[in-house]
């Protein structure tokens, strides 16, 4: 049984394809925005001096790391819905355990990369905003998050690609994702290679545009930085002019 090109290109155009790639998409960004939020306290709790907010958010991290992705996926859809009652209703679909699931997994992983971020960023930078009269909060906002932002971005970038191919892992919860959807017509036709080959290009695409997107971004960040250092400069050097003038007696 040799590659047919006429059921590839059937398949490339296939509506199924393009709804279950935006599937894997909406998982991942989803759990991207859980895992963001949720990591962006345990970091903070992480750097605190405060050993009641250090210490649960060390074990939470511990925890997750240890822990299969695809175990959290299966806990989420069979273990919790005999526990807890309420989710044995309608509202809790393979989407919303899957995008809960990978997102307490990789809340564990994003809270290192903003942990890194925000510790990249140095204490006279918080120092200099409390020495003008700025809330711990407005200095957090306004001072260390820009500065961080720029450090966290490609990490981030790169388990948001990450996620879009673990999704792949919620076909066990019934999930009809990308990779749930070549599978579906394998079963039915056994023709593997043109039915993978789909899933290949789309995968490729995803990621392509996602990975252009994430450039611009950061050049953005970049040009924001360079402008600064740019429009500083000349300041930058009155000031040390100024230093060297030699004070009237």
């Amino acid at each position: 049984m040799i590659f047919d090109p006429t059921i590839f290109f059937e398949q490339l155009v296939n509506p199924a394809y393009f709804w279950g790639a935006l599937t894997s998409i909406g998982v991942a960004a989803f759990s991207l925005v859980i895992a963001t939020v949720l990591g962006f306290f345990l970091a903070v709790g992480r750097t605190s001096k405060k050993s009641y907010l250090r210490g649960p958010s060390h074990l939470y991290v511990w925890f997750f790391r240890a822990l299969p992705a695809l175990l959290v996926l299966l806990i989420m859809w069979n273990a919790l819905p005999q526990i807890i009652p309420a989710l044995r209703s309608d509202w809790y679909t393979p989407f919303i355990a899957a995008s809960i699931g990978l997102g307490l997994v990789e809340a564990a992983f994003m809270a290192e990369i903003i942990r890194s971020a925000l510790s990249s960023v140095d204490d006279g930078q918080e120092l200099a905003g409390r020495a003008l009269g700025m809330k711990p909060g407005s200095v957090m906002r306004k001072v260390i998050l820009p500065q961080a932002i720029r450090t966290a971005l490609p990490p981030t970038g790169n388990e948001f690609i990450g996620l879009i191919k673990y999704s792949s892992l919620a076909s066990v919860i019934s999930l009809k994702e990308l990779l749930t959807t070549a599978q579906v017509g394998v079963n039915i036709t056994f023709r593997y290679a043109e039915y993978y080959a789909v899933a290949i290009i789309y995968y490729l695409v995803i990621v392509s545009i996602i990975t252009i997107i994430q450039s611009r971004i950061e050049r953005r960040f970049l040009w924001t930085s360079r402008g600064l250092k740019k429009s500083t400069s000349p300041l930058s050097l009155n000031t040390r002019a100024l230093a060297t003038v030699p004070k009237e007696k």
